[in-house]
């Protein structure tokens, strides 16, 4: 029988079928070829890394991992002794280098570099060496230092340094607040920046060619702020402190201090309106022994002699210099009879204000459009009675000029008493000599500015003989 004969089709079917054979069979001879040579490849290069990787510039191809690892380790040391020496003010912390592992990080470097073609994709190794071996692979340098080491020495800063923001408190309940005290920032050490600086050393370290003996860093500190502002939990525009006044009551009797701390804590909380004007005789009230005073000295008739009160008018004085130095206007203020020391232990003289309640008054207008609030502080260890004034700031400056002593008049010869509450043979110094002066200054208060007070406020003291009590008790 006759064979049929091929149609056209049919040949160009089975030479496809044949090329397709061909070249399949040629491209899995080429894979176990590749592979083959691949696998001669990675014994050729057990334990080494392969030709073409190169760390920071630096070719190791065919270096072992103890090979890059020693190489960067050998750099570390060269500037191993080189101390870092932490300060924040007075409080220091010293280490150096080595102990903080301060450096090239040579093991991430080894196990970058060997890794390089031994993944867990066959292809992708075949990539990597290949690129590796034709157009070599650049990896740049790592850095280190140790956290655990960097945390224990940074710890004892942050327990010293870091301080906790605190949030205002604000309550008020008929016209008084009852729970003020207002906000303030914290602190805190920034390890974020102090990181970044000590990775700016290593880097620096790890570069240069010749190696400082020490570096210092210093440690920053950022602001922590509040939550709550003094601001945020009143609707009465109290929200900054506007004027402070201070005065010293070195060497006072108890029943002074007592009577000074009572009639301070009966201003502290006072609020005062808009508009209003603020009368201390109103808002201390009565100063008998009926309103919880006791007795210590005051000034009556030329002598001094025990009465109800005695020591209310420091709290005059200091509340009276809180509202000087807030510029609000002073709408009455009387001067002392002589100079009482008290008020110039931390002052000079004439910054005084007497109060004879309720005749004799201290007063002073508030004329911020905002609410203020009075705030007293007895601190008993320093001796140290403090008033300030609480409101929202307009921009007005206030300049008090220093006073000056136009005239003085000699001190009498000193003065003794009898006092039947001493022992006998006790002898104790109740006043002491004060020359009588002429005393003048002057106070400015500027807004955009313009003066818009001008105050000047004299006084004229009497002089003033020191006074003896001699104890007659037997």
């Amino acid at each position: 029988m006759k064979q049929k004969k091929r149609t056209h089709k049919q040949q160009i079917f089975l030479a496809a079928r044949i090329f397709l054979w061909f070249t399949l069979g040629a491209l899995i001879g080429l894979f176990f070829f590749v592979s083959f040579l691949v696998i001669s490849y990675r014994q050729m290069y057990q334990n080494r890394v392969y030709p073409g990787v190169f760390l920071d510039g630096v070719d190791f191809g065919g270096k072992s991992e103890t090979d890059v690892r020693s190489f960067f380790d050998n750099k570390n040391m060269s500037f191993a002794d080189t101390k870092l020496i932490f300060t924040y003010s007075d409080q220091t912390a010293v280490t150096t280098a080595k102990e903080l592992e301060l450096g090239f990080d040579s093991q991430l470097l080894t196990d970058q570099a060997y890794s390089i073609g031994r993944s867990q994709s066959f292809v992708s190794d075949i990539y990597m060496i290949t690129k590796a071996y034709m157009r070599g692979i650049h990896l740049p340098a790592s850095y280190r230092y140790d956290e655990g080491v960097f945390e224990k020495l940074i710890t004892p800063f942050q327990k010293n340094l870091d301080i906790a923001p605190v949030n205002a408190e604000f309550s008020y309940e008929n016209g008084r607040v009852t729970e003020f005290h207002t906000h303030s920032d914290g602190r805190k050490v920034d390890i974020e920046k102090l990181k970044s600086t000590l990775s700016s050393y290593s880097i620096m370290l790890a570069r240069a060619k010749s190696h400082p003996k020490a570096l210092t860093v210093t440690i920053p500190i950022i602001t922590v702020q509040p939550v709550l502002t003094l601001e945020k939990v009143n609707d009465l525009g109290i929200k900054e402190l506007i004027g402070e006044g201070t005065s010293l009551f070195h060497g006072s009797i108890a029943n002074r201090i007592y009577n000074l701390t009572l009639a301070s804590s009966r201003l502290n909380g006072a609020l005062v309106k808009p508009g209003e004007t603020f009368s201390f005789a109103e808002s201390v009230g009565d100063i008998t022994s009926l309103t919880g005073y006791k007795q210590a000295y005051v000034i009556e008739n030329g002598r001094t002699v025990l009465g109800d009160g005695g020591g209310v008018c420091q709290v005059s004085t200091t509340l009276f210099r809180a509202a000087l130095n807030a510029g609000l206007p002073i709408v009455e203020r009387n001067q002392h009879a002589y100079r009482v020391h008290y008020y110039e232990e931390d002052s000079p003289p004439g910054i005084d204000a007497a109060v004879y309640v309720p005749s004799v008054d201290l007063k002073f207008k508030n004329d911020t459009g905002h609410w203020l609030l009075i705030q007293s502080f007895v601190d008993k260890q320093a001796e140290r009675l403090t008033f300030q004034i609480y409101g929202t700031s307009d921009g007005r400056e206030v300049k008090v000029s220093t006073p000056v002593i136009l005239s003085q008049t000699p001190a009498p010869e000193p003065l003794y008493q009898d006092d039947p509450t001493l022992p006998a043979g006790v002898v104790k110094q109740v006043d002491w000599a004060a020359a009588g002066a002429k005393v003048s200054f002057t106070r400015d208060v500027i807004k955009d500015g313009k003066v818009t007070i001008h105050d000047t406020f004299n006084s004229n003291y009497r002089p003033w003989q020191a006074i003896y009590l001699r104890g007659t008790k037997v």
